[in-house]
């Protein structure tokens, strides 16, 4: 079956759009990356997502025009994809994250993806799962991090353990032993969010990524202001545990700003600084919550790309060799994208997709709401360009 998977992360750069041929079950799942491509986001409704991320109030109707206006990039990424490769079967959608509170006590986790399913099933005519994070919410989880799963079927090595670390906007690793199955996974902090805002902050909007850690690279790291920042509460917390926007996202990189101004930091030591932050951080998450240090470290997400932070890990963790999940194979840049379309397909075999030792779920379930198409006439119309 050729199935599209459709994310866009916490650095709300655009849709990362992935068409799989896949086959088989579980034990025997095989996959093929046919193609992938990144759609941006139109620049207002980027900023629209950004500043609900933030805290900005929205009417009711604003936020349903906002979730259908995503859900229309989402459903043209998919149909964009297709005009130069065999036509797709189904999509796996894992939607917009716009807030993330994980579980407290007895209080459910709650996480809110917009781009609505259902609408992206009749814009293409596909069927399409989404709402993946739900019902492992329901079932006590934090409904994340939901890659862990395929990185065990694709990654798995019987001679290495291996952590497969993402870099998104949010750091997030899979630990893969080499002899049994105890996965674990988890979100360690900062990714890619800090650094953005100080970017965008500095270029005053020109920039919006440190391209290959470029600018960070001209920098000095301020290592008292890193150990500083490291006592925040989440790094300390032992998983499951997984975080967003909500605790590293605007708020934050304010408070980082004011806190290095009376280190007197220029723009580049305090890039350099916010880079140290993610790199520390995964190098403390590993070393605190790991039964032992991995063998091979595998990057993927847009942070792959920088090799200011790359290099940064590799000191961290030396002689450990750290390099990136496309020279094995799996494409770093739509690993996730390709998760989700694995995710929908395993959803109408009826095959759960959580792994409660990473969710903290009490048991399996299934992931995902299936969005059949009911009215042909409509499908197609309204797409955004």
């Amino acid at each position: 079956m050729r199935v599209i998977g459709l994310i866009s992360g916490t650095s709300v750069d655009g849709i990362d759009a992935a068409l799989v041929e896949i086959s088989g079950s579980q034990k025997d799942l095989k996959l093929e990356f046919l193609t992938g491509k990144t759609i941006p986001y139109p620049s207002e409704l980027r900023s629209q997502i950004l500043d609900l991320c933030s805290g900005k109030s929205l009417s009711m109707p604003e936020l349903a025009e906002l979730d259908d206006a995503i859900a229309n990039v989402f459903a043209n990424a998919a149909l964009t994809l297709q005009q130069s490769s065999a036509p797709a079967e189904l999509i796996g959608s894992h939607g917009q994250t716009v807030f993330h509170r994980p579980p407290q006590g007895n209080q459910l986790g709650y996480s809110l993806q917009l781009g609505r399913g259902e609408v992206i099933a009749q814009l293409t005519g596909l069927t399409t799962v989404s709402n993946f994070r739900v019902a492992d919410i329901a079932a006590g989880g934090h409904g994340a991090p939901l890659v862990p799963i395929l990185d065990n079927y694709i990654l798995h090595h019987p001679q290495y353990h291996r952590c497969i670390q993402n870099l998104g906007g949010i750091g997030n690793v899979t630990y893969l032993p080499k002899t049994d199955n105890r996965i674990l996974g988890w979100d360690t902090g900062p990714g890619n969010s800090l650094i953005d805002l100080a970017v965008q902050y500095f270029s005053a909007g020109a920039q919006t990524y440190d391209r290959d850690g470029a600018w960070a690279t001209t920098g000095t790291p301020c290592i008292a202001l890193v150990e500083q920042w490291l006592q925040q509460d989440f790094f300390q917390q032992p998983p499951p545990k997984s975080t967003g926007r909500e605790l590293f996202g605007l708020e934050y990189w304010q408070r980082c700003l004011r806190e290095a101004e009376l280190y007197n930091l220029s723009p580049a030591d305090i890039i350099a600084t916010l880079s140290e932050l993610t790199a520390v951080s995964i190098h403390h998450s590993y070393c605190q919550f790991l039964p032992e240090l991995p063998d091979q470290i595998l990057l993927c997400g847009g942070g792959s790309h920088n090799d200011y932070l790359k290099q940064r890990l590799q000191t961290l963790f030396a002689p450990i060799p750290v390099f990136s999940t496309s020279e094995l194979g799996l494409n770093a840049d739509f690993k996730e994208a390709i998760a989700f379309a694995v995710l929908a397909y395993w959803r109408l075999l009826e095959i759960p997709g959580n792994l409660p030792l990473v969710t903290g779920a009490t048991s399996e379930v299934l992931l995902g709401e299936i969005h059949t198409v009911f009215s042909p006439n409509v499908i197609g119309s309204k797409v955004m360009t």
